[in-house]
């Protein structure tokens, strides 16, 4: 079939350079002043934004490290889990949550999701807490919070590590709290096309206990207590570097501006597709969502995606294999109960464009093809 495309050219699913449009000046004036200090490593930039975004979170104190897969994995270790204790965590979430398990020689035990919200459901806990059950890693998905309040209760119970993976949640609240402040550590995610991009990879650990902070830092560099002497094992080179630290300054000033822009398209995605068949995106009671992805669920979503396509709307789907069907990642996982619900959404997830520098006109032709599609016409 012939090409729909408008002559406006494609809808993007995410596009990190128009996010940084409005900020250009101010991250160019940055790179300069990274550029000539001469400090490119753990410097005054880094420092900075660990104090900043730790406060913005509402947690004691951050460690910059290299990736949002570093920082699980640094927070696990730090945590004490190592070879053979197991980690719960979800089957529906990007493949960087159980890859950091693997990488600290732990077992993932997965389980399923909640059919609304998408994390990790506090029911099936008990069916999978274990003798050797350490630590449970909640995702916030989507920019949805996890039901903490019943998670950390189960948590407490059985003296459990609490690891929040808020790769895709930053400045979200649950209870009028942010997400990261919650557990015992939050992890973050800097990739670009997250809540607060940088311009390369880049994560961060949040907590409001010092010695895991303390312990955070020594792992993030090969284990060392002072210059060139490593004391603590398992120690890595893992660093958030001063120019990346400096790029997120400036976006973090802007957050919640941003944050008002994801939350007002969703809206109107929500208001113009109320009539449709499908199920959009809802927060969870007293929470906030910031929508880091803006997912519908369709029967139709193969076919749906397909016309879109025609239309030039870029989608996505978040995520089409879950982890338990991916061989390279669940190798000597553990699945306590079967994943129904996770693999239920699995078919009729679909992720439609939503970023803060999508423009008025490019959020209504998204609009108007997916009530097209539904022989609804222009909203």
């Amino acid at each position: 079939m012939k090409s729909m495309m408008s002559a406006a050219g494609p809808v993007s699913l995410a596009d990190p350079k128009a996010d940084l449009s409005t900020h250009r000046e101010a991250v160019l004036a940055a790179l300069a002043r990274v550029i000539d200090s001469g400090t490119y490593i753990l410097g005054p930039e880094v420092e900075a934004f660990e104090i900043e975004a730790a406060q913005s979170i509402g947690a004691r104190g951050g460690v910059g490290v290299a990736s949002g897969t570093d920082a699980l994995v640094l927070t696990m270790v730090a945590a004490g889990i190592s070879m053979g204790d197991e980690v719960i965590t979800v089957s529906h979430t990007a493949g960087a949550t159980v890859a950091a398990i693997n990488l600290v020689g732990a077992v993932p035990v997965l389980v399923d999701i909640e059919e609304e919200g998408y994390c990790l459901g506090p029911d099936c806990l008990d069916g999978a807490l274990g003798p050797r059950t350490k630590a449970i890693l909640p995702v916030h998905l989507y920019g949805q919070p996890a039901d903490l309040e019943c998670i950390g209760d189960f948590a407490k119970r059985h003296s459990l590590a609490l690891i929040e993976d808020c790769a895709q949640a930053m400045g979200a609240t649950l209870h009028g709290r942010k997400v990261g402040s919650i557990g015992d550590a939050g992890c973050l995610s800097f990739y670009p096309t997250k809540i607060l991009g940088a311009l390369g990879d880049g994560g961060l650990v949040v907590s409001s206990d010092e010695e895991l902070l303390n312990r955070l830092r020594r792992l993030r560099t090969y284990g060392w207590t002072k210059p060139q002497f490593a004391e603590v094992p398992l120690g890595r080179c893992s660093r958030l570097d001063e120019i990346q630290a400096a790029v997120l300054r400036v976006k973090l000033d802007r957050l919640e501006e941003d944050l008002a822009k994801r939350r007002a398209l969703a809206e109107a995605y929500g208001k113009a597709f109320a009539d449709l068949p499908i199920v959009c995106p809802c927060p969870r009671h007293d929470a906030s969502h910031v929508y880091h992805l803006y997912v519908i669920r369709c029967d139709r979503r193969d076919d749906l995606r397909e016309f879109l396509d025609r239309w030039g709307i870029g989608t996505g789907i978040h995520y089409p294999y879950p982890v338990h069907l991916q061989p390279g990642l669940t190798e000597t996982a553990r699945i306590p109960a079967p994943l129904t619900v996770t693999e239920k959404i699995g078919k009729e997830i679909l992720s439609l464009p939503l970023y803060p520098g999508l423009s008025a006109a490019d959020h209504g032709r998204v609009i108007d093809a997916v009530r097209r599609f539904f022989g609804k016409g222009s909203s």
